[in-house]
């Protein structure tokens, strides 16, 4: 079994490189309002005068219905779509998944959950639910869908009874080769899937024995098994080592466990990843009229250097090139990265200069609210520098607005919170505000709060700080 702390990190460095994959089965699908197989079929069990609770094996149950209805599956179609077709909220865990680059699903699951998140964020989903649609792909794609089992909106292609089953590999075995190839070749995360799948069971028994020694290691969060009210003792012990023994077996097959006691631990998780995936990127909001008590040529050394420096920590930076501060940034990042062989990504920096005029149904302000809120959901950490800019209406240099929301928005993203006192001006005031509410208590400031009349100090006070953040 994987622990809760090595699965995160685990996760965290399987996103960074772009190689993380998700299969969802129902239980990722049930937080939202869906029913699970068992109550999918109820009113099929009751038609054949059957007890639901006493069914194991579903895929039967439903064939038996088709049976008695002379091959008609009429019924269990529309069960399918009046289920799945109902308006549900997607739930956190679908939000925060949306929100990582995942850009691999694989589902068994009717519903379009998945990929209504992802809509909601603006990405290109491309949904595979027949074979014949593995032929194409959307362009410009920034995710991509396998619904093996069908989509709800098309019922009579569902895999639900015995003969979808058996003649699967006949019909669509071309998603067999799709899910072996990327079984191959990305790590998976199991989410609310049991792996009572035979589908599943066979791909991964026919990697495990023609890969014994090499296959991928994936994982999956499963439900530890618990005494259930008035269970006598020898029968939860019979269970648990049931599970113990099933465990044991996923191993087998390359796939480690993690159990949870609730399964409302898989949006911690899922939090604690996107967290620390995030903690990579470093927003830099920062803008400067007014540089004292410092020089312009010194504070423009600076920050050329503290972003050098950033980057060679292996941070990403995203900035909005703000007013005498954004240049010496992308400056210095972009020597570094030239310098170490790297190319100029959006791996590795993301610029965000703000639009300067409009003429459309949104004013500027407006655009950069969106804009700056764009910018720092990318980023774990904000690092916040000076916050002054030149008023021309008063023709005075005052505190910077645009930093105040932008410091909003990164404490409503959870983002780690730094702003430099030792800068002045409204990075000075962020950082009392941090100090007086207690906003993190983890971390001390006090260092980059005071004083300091040696920018090349604060440099690597900062750089301490970051360096910390990465233990």
């Amino acid at each position: 079994m994987v622990t809760k702390a090595s699965l995160i990190r685990n996760l965290v460095k399987e996103l960074q490189a772009d190689n993380l994959a998700i299969f969802a089965g129902a239980g990722l699908s049930k937080p939202a309002g869906f029913v699970d197989w068992k109550n999918l079929l109820r009113e099929v069990a009751e038609e054949l005068d059957l007890d639901i609770e006493k069914e194991s094996d579903l895929v039967t149950l439903a064939q038996y219905h088709v049976n008695s209805k002379r091959n008609n599956r009429a019924k269990i179609n529309q069960v399918i779509i009046d289920e799945f077709s109902k308006d549900i909220s997607i739930t956190e865990n679908h939000r925060i998944l949306a929100r990582l680059p995942i850009s691999t699903y694989w589902t068994t699951n009717y519903d379009n959950l998945i990929e209504k998140s992802l809509s909601e964020i603006r990405k290109v989903v491309d949904i595979k639910h027949e074979p014949i649609q593995l032929l194409t792909s959307l362009r410009k794609r920034d995710v991509v869908i396998y619904k093996m089992h069908g989509d709800y909106l098309h019922p009579t292609k569902a895999i639900i009874i015995k003969d979808d089953y058996e003649k699967y590999l006949l019909n669509n075995g071309e998603f067999y080769t799709a899910l072996r190839g990327d079984l191959l070749t990305k790590k998976f995360l199991f989410l609310g899937f049991s792996f009572a799948d035979p589908n599943i069971d066979y791909i991964l028994g026919k990697i495990r024995a023609s890969y014994s020694e090499h296959h991928q290691t994936h994982y999956c969060i499963l439900k530890r098994v618990q005494r259930l009210e008035n269970e006598e003792l020898a029968d939860f012990e019979y269970r648990e080592r049931k599970q113990k023994y099933f465990i044991d077996d996923l191993q087998r097959v390359g796939v480690e466990t993690l159990l949870v006691k609730e399964y409302s631990e898989i949006t911690d998780i899922l939090i604690a990843v996107e967290r620390e995936f995030k903690r990579k990127t470093i927003f830099i909001s920062g803008a400067a009229h007014d540089f004292s008590p410092f020089s312009k040529e010194n504070v423009e050394k600076f920050i050329f250097e503290l972003s050098k420096e950033i980057i060679k920590l292996d941070f990403r930076i995203v900035t909005g090139f703000g007013l005498g501060i954004g240049s010496s940034v992308i400056a210095g990042a972009i020597e570094e990265l030239l310098l170490s062989g790297k190319r100029i990504t959006e791996d590795e920096l993301i610029l965000r200069p703000f639009p300067q005029t409009t003429s459309g149904e949104k004013n500027l302000g407006e655009l950069w609210s969106a804009y700056r809120k764009d910018m720092i959901s990318f980023a774990g950490i904000s690092l916040f520098l000076f916050g002054n800019k030149y008023d021309q209406k008063t023709e005075k240099v005052i505190d910077s607005s645009g930093m105040i929301e932008e410091f909003e928005i990164a404490k409503a993203n959870n983002c780690v919170l730094l702003p430099i006192g030792a800068t002045g001006s409204m990075a000075q005031k962020l950082a009392d505000k941090v100090l007086e509410q207690n906003l993190q208590p983890s971390i001390s400031l006090d260092s980059v709060n005071e004083k300091i009349t040696d920018l090349e100090v604060l440099k690597e006070r900062i750089l301490e700080i970051l360096k910390s953040l990465k233990k």
